[in-house]
């Protein structure tokens, strides 16, 4: 049997908590219907004996206390409810117990923005991590040293699993139950709570708004400029001319800020606005693929596909009007 110890962090996303848990707990029902134990023995973990939510709305209270876990297999870390910066430091006392059961050798998964935590512990740098979408830019800065990989749906790194958004965190459930019990149990569980096992990426859930949390007015003019005028037909060089930089320096400039080099910003730009016609017009994708500043159908498909994950008409298919 191999025991659990779910994360009862202050402030905790009680949805992302309760997947986790039941999807164990559903692995053991699959066993049970096999004439099999259970498998997985698992338990809320906390810094203290409950936890309040929500102002008293909720009370959650732990199986355990930390110090009263000397081992454990797996440590599942669900996301905060809360400001980022308060989530990490009123959790702080979790960080040296997991790195003390980690070099015992447990595992750990992260659950969205429980990789804040986890990125708290130093036990992501260097190694492959995801977390939600809309957090990536803030996680970057405070955790400069992981390879952060915005678009997957999941990562495997040396006993460590991190899972994107906090509903699409039972993609990673379902893995850890497929690694640590079988395939067959995966497929039971997510049948059972109706979820798709061949999603791996979260591309296609993700909505551009441009990279302007930083301090670098002029690139912010840039963006602007690029952000109104996305379906004209312009080069690099002639925003080098219009805002009196020269191409090394925009372009330097441009990537440090943003993430993005300007070919690349410009092309999110132009996706995203043909993911909202495709959603809400009943114009065609050649339509809307002139709309968006494109005269080459192969190219922006293969643009469209690049940061959707999706080709333009499976996402029309999937997410446009009836």
């Amino acid at each position: 049997m191999k025991h659990v110890s779910i994360l009862l962090l202050d402030h905790v996303n009680i949805g992302s908590m309760e997947n986790a848990r039941l999807g164990l707990l559903e692995a053991n029902t699959f066993q049970k219907l096999n004439g099999m134990e259970d498998y997985f023995k698992v338990e809320l973990v906390g810094i203290r004996p409950e936890v309040n939510l929500y102002n008293g709305a909720f009370t959650i209270r732990a199986d355990k206390t930390l110090d009263q876990v000397s081992n454990t297999d797996l440590i599942i870390i669900p996301p905060v409810q809360q400001d980022l910066a308060s989530g990490i430091q009123d959790n702080e006392a979790f960080c040296p117990w997991i790195k003390e059961q980690y070099e015992k050798g447990t595992e750990i998964a992260s659950l969205c923005l429980g990789a804040f935590i986890l990125g708290n512990t130093g036990l992501l740098n260097g190694r492959k991590c995801v977390t939600h979408w809309k957090a990536t830019g803030q996680f970057k800065r405070l955790f400069p040293d992981t390879q952060l990989l915005p678009d997957k749906l999941l990562t495997d790194d040396a006993g460590i699993y991190t899972g994107g958004g906090a509903f699409s965190s039972a993609n990673l459930i379902l893995y850890v139950i497929e690694k640590y019990l079988s395939r067959e149990a995966a497929i039971y569980c997510s049948k059972i709570f109706q979820i798709d096992m061949g999603r791996n990426a979260q591309s296609e859930f993700i909505i551009f708004t441009g990279q302007k949390d930083h301090s670098d007015d002029q690139v912010k003019t840039v963006q602007e400029y690029v952000e109104r005028n996305f379906p004209e037909k312009f080069s690099v060089e002639f925003l080098c001319e219009k805002f009196f930089l020269s191409r090394r320096t925009l372009e330097r400039r441009f990537k440090y800020a943003t993430g993005n080099t300007l070919l690349e910003y410009l092309q999110r730009v132009r996706v995203e606005a043909a993911k909202r016609n495709l959603e809400k017009t009943n114009k065609t994708v050649s339509e809307i693929m002139y709309d968006v500043g494109y005269s080459d159908s192969k190219s922006f498909r293969e643009v469209f596909k690049k940061y959707s994950g999706l080709s333009p008409l499976e996402y029309k298919s999937k997410y446009g009007l009836n």
